[in-house]
């Protein structure tokens, strides 16, 4: 097998294959859900829901110094490699509006959109390039546990603002004030249009990773109703981001969104044309098997970003 992951970005810090007796060290808990896999390396079950948590946890404890980070039971446990990915592609975008130098430090403020109950994005942004963060959820329990995160960790605490979203039909309304000045925006968007599909899906993965029929489905990496579906599915949630953002450009530089399914991608263009965003980029990135691609826009002029970046950066 390889002995790293060089389908991350660059900066990633998880490129590398994990070291598990390094991580035990960091939190010794790991250690009863490592064994060796049929390749004969150390692993732990990525089928197991526990294990996989464990295994966050003491990356976060390894890689970004946090503290007491746990989630509630059946919430979802993100892939850090791939949310780090994420930021690190974003500030790429950010440091090509700066003349290819990445904005560092807390005047940059990114809007988290479904911050859900770990705090993923904002841990990695904030320990990684200083930003800070607004959090936002409609799920009261995944705000609870953000809290409870970030009063462990006092640092973390001071750099991130948590906003619940009280209204279902909205994304940013209800939160961005109008004396929020945001450098951009990120989300991970429900991509099931129900909890049916949810299941099928991951029962094909699983499938295809044991190679045997799986008659029951099982959500390894967890995950709530709003986490992992919404009605109409991703193309649909993206296109009222979109519908939204074209209603509240002058705080915003770039709004961006994962876009898991390909097939999305043109409809997510043909919206953005017809709501006449003045620029559109899209990142591809892979984990593992995986694919998926962040699209990013914005409705400022260059000559607008321009002077965004010299006046606040």
């Amino acid at each position: 097998m390889a002995n790293d992951k060089s389908n991350l970005h660059p900066r990633n810090k998880h490129r590398e294959r994990y070291n598990f007796q390094q991580l035990i060290e960091s939190y010794p808990v790991l250690a009863q859900f490592v064994g060796v896999n049929k390749y004969g390396d150390e692993s732990i079950d990525f089928f197991d829901a526990k294990a996989v948590k464990i295994l966050n946890k003491t990356l976060l404890i390894q890689y970004y110094d946090i503290e007491g980070w746990d989630i509630p039971i059946n919430y979802l446990t993100p892939p850090i490699p791939g949310r780090a990915d994420y930021i690190h592609y974003i500030a790429d975008l950010l440091g090509n509006c700066n003349n290819g130098k990445i904005p560092i430090g807390n005047k940059i403020l990114c809007l988290d959109t479904g911050v859900g109950a770990s705090c993923i994005y904002p841990i990695i942004g904030n320990k990684e390039y200083g930003w800070s963060f607004l959090g936002s959820d409609i799920d009261s329990t995944s705000i609870k546990s953000v809290s409870k995160i970030l009063k462990l960790n006092p640092t973390l605490q001071e750099s991130v603002e948590l906003r619940q979203q009280h209204d279902s039909n909205n994304i940013f309304k209800g939160i961005i004030g109008s004396e929020d000045i945001i450098d951009i925006t990120i989300c991970n968007p429900p991509f099931h249009a129900s909890l049916a599909e949810a299941e099928s899906a991951n029962m094909r993965k699983l499938r295809n990773l044991k190679h045997k029929q799986i008659k029951k489905a099982s959500l390894n990496f967890g995950g709530q109703s709003n986490e992992l579906w919404c009605k109409g599915g991703e193309g649909s949630f993206v296109r009222n981001m979109i519908l939204e953002s074209k209603q509240i450009t002058n705080p915003v530089m770039w709004f961006s969104t994962l876009i898991s399914k390909e097939s999305n991608l043109t409809y997510v263009y043909k919206v953005l044309e017809k709501n006449n965003a003045a620029d559109v980029r899209t990142i591809n990135m892979g984990q593992g098997n995986k694919k998926s691609r962040i699209v990013a826009w914005t409705f400022l002029s260059k000559e607008k970003i321009n002077k965004w970046v010299k006046a606040r950066w």
